[in-house]
């Protein structure tokens, strides 16, 4: 079974003497595995220690940044919406837990 990888994955197992298999998505596969790397990427995320957490928010951010690509949204959109959610709905900065 194989995962998304980033794109010079490959080439770093070549220099280091593997020889990978690696196939071009389609548009309808690539989509379906970008939401698998997501679900993979917050888990990692959910489970990184303090210090591990910065490079897998980046490895969550690189994913939705692919994602907005893909659905045809550059990452300005994607900033301007967030800034009128949070302009109507607030952010999360003040921890509040709703029950």
């Amino acid at each position: 079974m194989g995962k998304l990888v980033r794109d010079r994955i490959p080439e770093i197992i070549r220099r280091s003497g593997g020889d990978p298999a690696v196939t071009v998505l389609g548009e309808t596969e690539y989509r379906a595995a970008l939401r698998d790397k997501l679900f993979e990427e917050a888990g990692e995320l959910a489970e990184a220690t303090p210090e591990e957490v910065a490079g897998e928010i980046a490895d969550v951010l690189e994913v939705l940044r692919a994602l907005a690509a893909v659905h045809g949204h550059g990452w300005a959109d994607i900033e301007r919406v967030s800034l009128a959610k949070r302009e109507e709905r607030g952010g999360f900065t003040d921890r509040l837990y709703l029950r």
